[in-house]
């Protein structure tokens, strides 16, 4: 009977244990400025010449980091970078120096606010080292996992739209996901970016690319 209590107390201290480690959690979305589902053919054709820039954004459903509670809030970030960004198809080209522009949400208090400009840096990995500025605005985020959906906007800075890819989105019928998402994601799924664009400043470039195969819809826990 001890015997049975005691494996009762360690299930559940082990059930307990997994529901802890996951701290943060919510949506991703991402665009670049190449297509991502894509034949490799083309991919290869426009390595290193398109696909420099993108936009990252994260939703926040539930958690805290660095202590601090995020739940319903939202965080940007835009990128660019001196080369292709993370080349898949098992090509290994480094995508050089890159430089971000962090947007935080504008209803977050001061301590939130610094808390998603740290999130995001970590979440970016080397893209989130030499960030040129951050500022608050008002962002608006929805996400439909199922119709593969998405709007973004962030201020009058960043704008993104999105649906789900159809067969009529295929040119040769070899496309594959060809490049991964840029920040650590789960259930990554590619979508068709209706509208893409960052009209802000700090990367000394602006950019828009509707109509594109370039958009990533997933989920994150961390």
């Amino acid at each position: 009977m001890l015997r049975c209590v005691g494996l009762s107390f360690a299930l559940l201290a082990c059930l307990a244990s997994s529901a802890w480690s996951v701290e943060i959690s919510g949506d991703y979305i991402e665009s670049r400025t190449c297509d991502i589902y894509t034949g490799p053919c083309f991919a290869n054709s426009e390595s290193t010449l398109t696909g420099k820039t993108a936009v990252m954004a994260w939703k926040i459903d539930q958690g805290k980091h660095q202590g601090v509670d995020l739940k319903g809030l939202k965080v940007v970030m835009a990128i660019k970078a001196s080369n292709t960004l993370a080349l898949g198809g098992g090509m290994k080209i480094d995508p050089g120096a890159a430089k971000a522009v962090i947007l935080v949400d504008a209803k977050a208090t001061t301590e939130q606010r610094a808390a998603l400009e740290a999130f995001a840096r970590e979440k970016a990995g080397r893209y989130g080292k030499d960030v040129a500025r951050v500022d608050a605005v008002p962002i608006e985020m929805n996400v439909d996992h199922v119709d593969m959906a998405a709007q973004l906007s962030a201020g009058r800075e960043v704008k993104l739209a999105t649906r789900k890819l159809a067969k009529i989105d295929q040119c040769c019928t070899n496309e594959v996901i060809y490049y991964p998402p840029l920040a650590q994601v789960e259930n990554y799924e590619a979508a068709y970016a209706l509208d893409a664009g960052f009209m802000g400043r700090g990367l000394g470039v602006r950019w828009e690319n509707p109509g594109t195969r370039s958009a990533f819809l997933a989920t994150f826990a961390h």
